[in-house]
């Protein structure tokens, strides 16, 4: 948690969860290093507050929705994996004006940023140049069909925060990292359709945080649940108090 509430980055996402036969929402927060899941009744932004306890990171990476969107980061990320997902429903409807090109420059920045580091630096600045330049043009356009100016009227608010990644290569243009995260419970959910009591919910959560972290420092499941059981830190049931060495 002291990882977390220290992060210069951080990337979060939801999904639905099942407790008691009652709809939750199980939030993860990572980065880099730490992974961190709860599971609650809310999806509010009280949670990533409670969370985050007033520490305010320099870069948040999510999708739109607003709990999301009134992190306390510094700046945002918007993920793309989303929105060329929208796209691509727009372009299924029939809209061919906005959503195609806007698409096309996502996937060509998400690639640059991919291959940045083989490239020379003055190279890197005219394609991100470029892209910025593109970003202008196409928000400039006025889409006739409803899907486009949804879309349009979407980025045309949230505009300084689509191509944030090309300013520096270790901000991620997705938040794949995070829907990753979430993958297992999503599948154990859709298996046992959920979670019979809170303490099932809660020590789930906190295994999922234990292997994922652990997974983040290239340390196996096994080793990190072995560490957590002979640790004189372990309180069952929980896994709240587990920590990796420094070493």
């Amino acid at each position: 948690m002291e990882r977390l509430r220290s992060a210069r980055l951080v990337g979060s996402d939801e999904t639905g969860a099942r407790v008691n036969g009652k709809n939750q929402w199980e939030w993860v927060f990572q980065n880099d290093q730490v992974c961190l899941h709860v599971i609650c009744p809310t999806r509010g932004k009280t949670v990533i507050d409670s969370v985050m306890a007033g520490h305010q990171p320099q870069i948040w990476v999510s999708e739109l929705f607003s709990a999301q969107a009134a992190h306390p980061a510094q700046d945002w990320q918007v993920c793309l994996a989303h929105q060329l997902r929208d796209y691509q429903y727009a372009i299924d409807a029939g809209e061919g004006l906005f959503a195609p090109r806007m698409k096309r420059l996502f996937l060509k920045a998400i690639a640059l940023q991919r291959r940045r580091h083989t490239l020379a630096a003055s190279t890197v600045e005219q394609y991100c140049a470029r892209s910025r330049g593109s970003l202008r043009e196409i928000l400039n356009l006025q889409p006739k069909a409803a899907e486009g100016q949804r879309l349009l009227k979407r980025y045309q608010k949230i505009r300084a925060h689509l191509l944030l990644f090309l300013t520096d290569e270790t901000i991620p243009p997705t938040n794949n990292a995070s829907e990753q995260a979430l993958r297992w419970s999503v599948i154990l959910r859709k298996v046992t359709n959920g979670f019979r009591s809170d303490w099932g919910a809660e020590l789930f959560a906190q295994v999922r945080s234990l292997v994922n972290t652990a997974k983040r420092q290239g340390i196996s499941a096994f080793d990190a649940i072995s560490r957590a059981l002979t640790s004189h830190q372990f309180d069952w049931p929980g896994l709240s108090n587990y920590k990796f060495r420094e070493d």
